[in-house]
């Protein structure tokens, strides 16, 4: 569930927030990916992608199938992690049995909790959709991410320059699904008003 101040652990603690990002967070999303510098952007996108391929992604990621999350520091996205279905997904909320995580924390906000934070919040809600495996891929030269899928459960297999994993989920329970429901009511919340902030400066 989003927090509106999360405390995490780590060399300086972490008081930010975690929340779900809809389509009025697209300034905010486009502004993060191309932020990334050209070794975390090579990790997210498992290769060398221009600045034009990563500005497209970014403009349709709030759109696409899946659900996207942002970690928040004072205000500025810092970390965004995506939940995709694997299959076609099947009518209402649910996304179908398999489903993808990825996830990327600029590199100055790393070992501060938030990639911990965001596979956390991806995972619960693709408990909550029906997923029974959430899979992760990686660059297998990335230590982090695969320390970090590890760490949360997951069953990793080199293959090469990449490698890739899958966590087996609990099914939801009748308390994780209302967690959850209150978690997105108070993340449209917070989305609308970050809108109006935005459109107040716009205007200003």
């Amino acid at each position: 569930m989003a927090l509106p101040r999360l405390n995490q652990t780590g060399p300086t603690p972490w008081r930010g927030q975690i929340r779900r990002l809809w389509p009025s967070d697209r300034p905010a999303i486009v502004d993060y990916f191309l932020r990334l510098d050209p070794e975390t952007r090579a990790g997210r996108f498992m290769g060398a992608v221009s600045e034009a391929g990563v500005r497209a992604y970014a403009e349709r990621a709030a759109r696409a199938e899946g659900l996207v999350f942002g970690a928040f520091v004072d205000g500025t996205l810092r970390g965004l992690g995506e939940l995709r279905p694997m299959g076609p997904c099947p009518p209402g909320p649910l996304l179908g049995p398999e489903a993808e995580a990825a996830f990327a924390v600029e590199r100055d906000f790393r070992r501060l909790g938030l990639g911990s934070a965001l596979f956390a919040r991806i995972a619960d809600a693709a408990r909550n959709r029906g997923v029974s495996d959430l899979h992760v891929r990686c660059l297998t030269r990335n230590g982090p991410m695969r320390g970090l899928a590890a760490k949360l459960g997951a069953n990793l297999r080199p293959a090469g320059p990449e490698t890739e994993g899958a966590l087996h989920l609990a099914l939801p329970t009748p308390v994780s699904l209302w967690h959850e429901s209150i978690a997105e009511a108070f993340d449209l919340t917070l989305a609308v008003a970050a809108a109006g902030r935005g459109a107040w400066r716009a205007a200003s």
